[in-house]
């Protein structure tokens, strides 16, 4: 990994961005095919059809509706983020990823190829219960001559009516291309599978959809993205893999997998026999948004003292829902990883809201910093010192969190921002993410650098590689930040924009602020 430059505090003007490496030219990673039959079945031509609406039971196979709309990113759902620029790293995010055998299928394909009619029903039972036996899937396997890589195969298990089965897995499919997420169909069998060569430190989560729509497939590119693009939205959690991670608003859940040299995730799980925190929700009056919040607070075990760190973070609803946040952070108060936190957490309300919020919003820095704060310090009897105080977020949440640090250091003295939006900029209508070329300076970057002098900031900065424009825009900020004389550090992940890595990265954030003094550097 390119480790930034940091300039000196003595540096003026918008920090120099241009030099980075653009993660957009990521070519897209080749799906394996096995020997016996490497493209999917040719599709039948285009037909009258009329689609029904779709079984919503989430682990089921799911008809898609014709006028359904797309779904965005499989996770989070909470917003729509900008596309991948096709499939990211290997060792470099702008490298090709090659395409790698599964094994295990190489073995089931000759052997259903000689197995007689009685034979292949036990064959196909035995593949079942291997698969099951192994763990669930996705199956992983090492690849020959080279122990950096697994090749990651994804399976569904189809019958007669299955027309075609859709992987989404986070950042690792463009959804301008659907077709190229298309699980094969293994002739003969009922096993349905995509094999992808990645490296061995990737963590992401995905969601299948399984198409049993009767008639011809639409055979033209344009038609049969349509279609994908109906089924994406009914995509849900792998049947076959017990590990899932929750979503919000409705959405299904996902699945997770993480390959083995992925970065240990040790807080991230409810631990038994240690002392527990309280989580409490609260309704705050209306004020500078004009309507009555909710805010979600943790206390530490024994409760809060007057010095206790406080750390105000985004999208309460979802750390405190169906990502139990609490788990972690009775698990570092455990470990004596970080001293006994407040949280406060305000609820995201919903997308739009959301969005109206989360962009650089006056209205909700003032809510954060006059309204939340001063109620929590009164209620808690805390002692609001910015040096103690951080505020964190995720994507959008991670841009807002920056620019409250930028507007009111006189509240906020350290800033978590998971992979911050910033390819936003003023004038964005919502929902439309309109990506600034990869050595542009961000908007935020910009207002950073030509910010007046102020107490330096202690920044922790974390992006996924196969986030696109995202990862050089976020190398930027911490150029930016590391010539105003802030103590910054950027940790890259090998994964995407997904839930399932920011659940350990906002561990290892906390640590990094509130458990130590200054900042580390990037590491490889």
């Amino acid at each position: 990994m390119r480790q930034p430059e940091a300039r000196g505090p003595e540096a003026k003007g918008p920090s120099a961005c241009t030099d980075t490496t653009p993660a957009a030219d990521a070519t897209r990673a080749a799906e394996t095919a096995l020997a016996a039959d490497s493209r999917p079945t040719a599709e039948p031509a285009p037909g009258a059809e009329t689609v029904p609406a779709a079984d919503s039971r989430p682990t089921a196979e799911t008809t898609p509706a014709a006028e359904t709309t797309p779904a965005a990113e499989t996770t989070p759902a909470s917003e729509t983020t900008p596309p991948a620029a096709g499939i990211p790293p290997a060792d470099d995010p702008a490298a090709p990823s090659p395409a790698a055998p599964s094994p295990a299928l190489e073995t089931l394909a000759r052997l259903a190829s000689a197995a007689g009619e009685d034979e292949l029903p036990v064959l196909l039972d035995a593949f079942w219960q291997d698969v099951e036996a192994r763990g669930g899937t996705p199956l992983v396997e090492p690849v020959e001559g080279d122990p950096r890589y697994r090749a990651v195969t994804f399976l569904w298990r189809g019958h007669r009516a299955t027309r075609q089965v859709l992987l989404l897995a986070n950042r690792l499919y463009d959804r301008e291309h659907l077709a190229d997420a298309l699980l094969t169909p293994l002739p003969g069998t009922d096993v349905w599978y995509r094999t992808l060569r990645l490296r061995a430190d990737h963590r992401a989560s995905y969601r299948l959809a399984a198409d049993l729509t009767p008639g011809d497939l639409p055979a033209g590119p344009e038609a049969r993205q349509l279609r994908l693009r109906a089924l994406a939205p009914h995509a849900a959690h792998d049947p076959l893999n017990p590990r899932r991670i929750g979503d919000r608003w409705g959405q299904p859940d996902s699945s997770v997998f993480a390959l083995p040299d992925a970065p240990a995730q040790p807080w991230t799980e409810r631990r038994a026999g240690i002392p527990r925190g309280r989580v409490e929700g609260h309704r705050l009056p209306a004020g500078a948004l004009g309507a009555e919040r909710d805010v979600w607070t943790y206390l530490p075990p024994g409760g809060p003292r007057p010095d206790s760190p406080v750390v105000v973070l985004c999208d309460g609803d979802m750390w405190f829902g169906r990502l139990a946040l609490e788990d972690t952070l009775d698990a570092l108060v455990a470990d004596r990883a970080v001293p006994p936190p407040v949280v406060l957490a305000p609820d995201a309300v919903d997308r739009l809201t959301r969005w109206y919020d989360l962009t650089a919003h006056d209205d909700y820095v003032t809510f954060l910093a006059d309204e939340v704060l001063p109620w929590a310090a009164e209620r808690l009897s805390l002692t609001l010192r910015p040096a103690r105080t951080a505020v964190a977020g995720q994507s959008l949440g991670g841009l807002t969190s920056l620019y409250a640090a930028l507007r009111r250091p006189d509240r906020f003295g350290a800033v978590l921002a998971q992979s911050p939006s910033l390819w936003w900029r003023p004038g964005l209508p919502h929902g439309t993410p309109k990506l600034a070329p990869a050595d542009e300076t961000p908007w935020l970057a910009e207002r950073f650098a030509t910010d007046t002098p102020r107490p330096a900031l202690r920044v922790h900065l974390d992006v996924g590689l196969h986030e696109g424009t995202m990862v050089d825009h976020s190398r930027c900020m911490y150029e930016t930040l590391a010539a105003r004389g802030d103590l910054v550090s950027l940790r890259e992940y090998n994964g995407g924009h997904d839930y399932a890595c920011w659940r350990g990265g906002i561990a290892e954030g906390l640590v990094n602020l509130l458990g130590r003094a200054g900042a580390r550097r990037p590491q490889d």
